[in-house]
């Protein structure tokens, strides 16, 4: 797919700027995120691992700790992001995983390769528009019956809204919404889940869990 460089050189130089900080503020991986969070992961790697040996996706790996995670869990998992400094902490942190840098939206893997794909709020800062063609790069790398594990922030009733993330801007979604483009792009849901915002927290948490069809 095509993308707007412009859009891309932004988020990956806020999130360069921010790194260490950023990388701080997440040290604490899965085990600082709600149960609940980490149940729709554990679903995920469950699904995945029991359909047979391929590699997993962590796009928009960020410092790499979700990698990490889906690795211990069993998983042939490597991570992408945009970001060069956060790609450095997150080798490492985890020198025997694999990071590279790179765009969720252009993946350097042949069609069907990947076994599952995550994006853990990482598509929340992709602009509306673009979206379609993120899931259907998703849907491209992913083998029939491979799948997707979306999390994001939910718009609670309200239509796709820009909001002022700590790094870039980013975007909440209905969750109706985000699953009717999941099934366009070839997805099949699987389940989903809404949370309440936890003590800290600003907006309610959605998470959707797809298979290619």
């Amino acid at each position: 797919m095509s993308e707007s460089s412009s859009y891309l050189a932004t988020t990956a130089d806020a999130y360069d700027a921010m790194a260490v900080r950023y990388a701080a503020l997440v040290k604490d991986g899965l085990a600082g995120q709600s149960p609940l969070d980490r149940s729709f992961v554990t679903a995920f790697t469950d699904l995945v691992r029991a359909a047979g040996p391929a590699p997993v996706a962590d796009l928009g790996c960020g410092p790499g700790y979700l990698t990490a995670a889906l690795r211990e869990s069993g998983l042939d998992a490597f991570g992408v992001d945009l970001s060069p400094a956060l790609v450095g902490i997150a080798r490492e942190t985890y020198p025997h995983l694999r990071f590279e840098v790179g765009s969720m939206g252009a993946l350097e893997a042949a069609d069907g390769e990947l076994g599952g794909v995550v994006s853990w709020y990482s598509l929340i800062h992709t602009p509306p528009d673009q979206l379609p063609a993120y899931l259907a790069e998703f849907r491209r790398v992913l083998a029939p019956g491979g799948h997707a594990l979306l999390g994001f922030f939910e718009s609670e009733g309200a239509p796709v809204t820009p909001f002022d993330h700590k790094v870039a801007t980013a975007y909440r979604w209905p969750i109706d919404a985000l699953a009717e483009l999941a099934d366009g792009a070839g997805f099949a849901e699987v389940g989903r889940m809404l949370r309440e915002p936890g003590e800290g927290e600003r907006f309610r948490r959605g998470h959707l869990l797809l298979r290619a069809r």
